[in-house]
Formats: C-alpha cells, sequence, structure tokens
C-alpha cells in the first residue's frame, strides 16, 4: 500500500522520468521542415534540461523524453497539442534511476532516409556492430524499443 508521503514524493516535480510515445504524422513533411522541427524540439529540451530520442520512419513518430516529472509533464503537453500528428498513444511513463540518454540532447534518427549523421546531437547507436547478447543485454528499456520501431515497416 502507498502511503500519501510515498504519493508525494512519486509524484514530485523533481522526480526524475522517462516517458515514451508513438504517434502518426498528419499530412507531408520535407526533409527540411523534419530537421526544422528537430532544431527547435533541441533548442526546448536544451532549455528544460530534456534528453532523449525521437525517431521518424514511415510517417510514424517514436519519442522517449527524459528530465524531471514537471518539465517531462510541460513538453508532452506541447507534443499532444502539435499538429503535425495523432493518435499519440503513450508507451511508458515512468520514474528513472539515472538518464537512459543522458548524453544526448535528443538523439535523432529519420530512418526514411535523412542523414542524421551531420546533424550535431547525433549518436550513432543504431550503427553500433558490438557482440549480439552483449549488446542487447545493456541496453535499455527505451533502447530496445527504439530497436524494435527501427526494424519495422
Amino acid at each position: 500500500m502507498t502511503t500519501n508521503k510515498q504519493q508525494e514524493f512519486a509524484d514530485s516535480p523533481d522526480e526524475l522520468v522517462h516517458l515514451a510515445y508513438v504517434s502518426t504524422q498528419t499530412g507531408d513533411m520535407s526533409a527540411r521542415e523534419l530537421l526544422e522541427l528537430l532544431t527547435t524540439a533541441r533548442k526546448v529540451n536544451t532549455e528544460r534540461h530534456i534528453t532523449g530520442l525521437l525517431l521518424h520512419k514511415n510517417r510514424s513518430y517514436f519519442q522517449v523524453l527524459e528530465g524531471t516529472r514537471a518539465e517531462v509533464d510541460r513538453t508532452f503537453a506541447a507534443v499532444e497539442q502539435d499538429g503535425r500528428h495523432h493518435g499519440v498513444e503513450v508507451l511508458f511513463d515512468e520514474s528513472l534511476d539515472e538518464r537512459e540518454f543522458e548524453d544526448w540532447r535528443m538523439g535523432f534518427m529519420d530512418l526514411d532516409g535523412v542523414d542524421a549523421s551531420l546533424l550535431a546531437g547525433y549518436s550513432a547507436f543504431f550503427d553500433k556492430n558490438e557482440e549480439p547478447r552483449a549488446f542487447l543485454k545493456a541496453l535499455s528499456r527505451g533502447q530496445r524499443l527504439a530497436l524494435l520501431f527501427k526494424d519495422l515497416g
């Protein structure tokens, strides 16, 4: 049973959390528009100390947001209002002991062809060629979902 004090701590605005969602693009976006979206997201996320990952493939988005409860909730509220996508579905929203994407201002990969390696903040996560078992065991929940998303469609 959760006490009121435990619940109060769990709902603390300073609690470190991560939230992952998927959504579907509403209209066509050029590579330039997609990069502009990423540039804006990185600026806002840097100001809010949000880290994470954004993937795009076949008109679908997968994103993980990490930060304090207050900032993740604030950022996700804006995400839900963004008319460039619909069908926003939360995959998980839970507390974290430490960030999974600590060095990623907002790691990004357009799995449909934009060369994200040319962007500041690019992560070579999908380019790793480590021994599969060790690589998979070391992955966080968000990273495992990112790999699944990469291989869909």
